[in-house]
């Protein structure tokens, strides 16, 4: 039976702030990207994220992003490499933290935002991510956007790593992302994004917003968690695995 990882980011509320539907999102979903207090969450929500987590049986990683709490994570910072692997190998260490005091482990680390996007082109920021990973614990698996070079230097470090698509993300014609900040970078048409997650599964492509189509060999699927339509989307694509037989489990048992 053909398989694919579900993932989301999660816990990315603050204080009394609450961000996404991660209550029902959780038990549809195989792996939980859980914030880590630098673009979003808190200690308590860290703390609440992962034991709901671990109640599920959802595998969890680090989501770790630039300390930009105002802005989401989602703006460029121009960090140095050496800013970056200090600030990635903090933020694991505390969700390790957190995972242990819960009984469970930390499987993986996916960055966040503005980190994942500069690290899919930049090397020697995905150097230093793959770095923090390796020294905080070299048996995580550094989850990336397929065919990036944060892939590429996960494996250089010796780490294991994932490949990353998204549902719910337009593609340039190069494989990255769109900057949300240009028209259509997020998509939110559940029938759209559930046909184009369907492809990417099942014939490893995916249309880039200038019709270009691109290759990519995806081992999960990322959907959003603060996007609104977040919840009814996840449901539609576990909807649609069932009825095609491909079952939904995490690349990091």
């Amino acid at each position: 039976m053909r398989t694919i990882d579900l993932n989301a980011d999660l816990g990315e509320g603050f204080g009394h702030y609450r961000i996404g539907a991660d209550a029902g999102l959780l038990p549809l979903l195989s792996s939980a990207n859980v914030a880590c207090g630098f673009h979003a969450g808190d200690p308590i929500t860290m703390r609440q994220t992962v034991a709901a987590a671990a109640r599920c049986g959802v595998a969890i990683g680090a989501h770790p992003g630039y300390p930009d709490l105002m802005g989401f994570g989602r703006r460029e910072l121009g960090a140095t490499p050496a800013e970056v692997s200090a600030y990635v190998l903090y933020q694991i260490g505390a969700l390790d933290a957190v995972c242990r005091a819960g009984g469970t482990r930390l499987r993986f680390v996916k960055p966040h935002g503005a980190l994942y996007n500069r690290a899919a082109t930049d090397r020697a920021i995905a150097d230093a991510i793959a770095d923090a990973t390796r020294l905080a614990d070299p048996s995580l698996i550094l989850l990336g956007l397929a065919g990036s070079q944060m892939i590429e230097a996960g494996r250089a470090a010796g780490l294991r790593t994932a490949a990353e698509a998204f549902a719910d993300r337009a593609y340039a014609g190069d494989g990255t992302l769109v900057p949300r900040s240009a028209a259509g970078a997020v998509l939110h048409d559940v029938e759209i994004v559930v046909a184009r997650a369907m492809r990417m599964v099942t014939a490893h492509l995916v249309t880039a917003i200038d019709g270009t189509e691109i290759a990519l060999h995806a081992d999960s699927l990322c959907v959003h968690g603060d996007n609104p339509g977040a919840l009814d989307l996840v449901r539609a694509l576990r909807t649609q695995f069932d009825q095609h037989g491909i079952a939904v489990a995490a690349f990091a048992p």
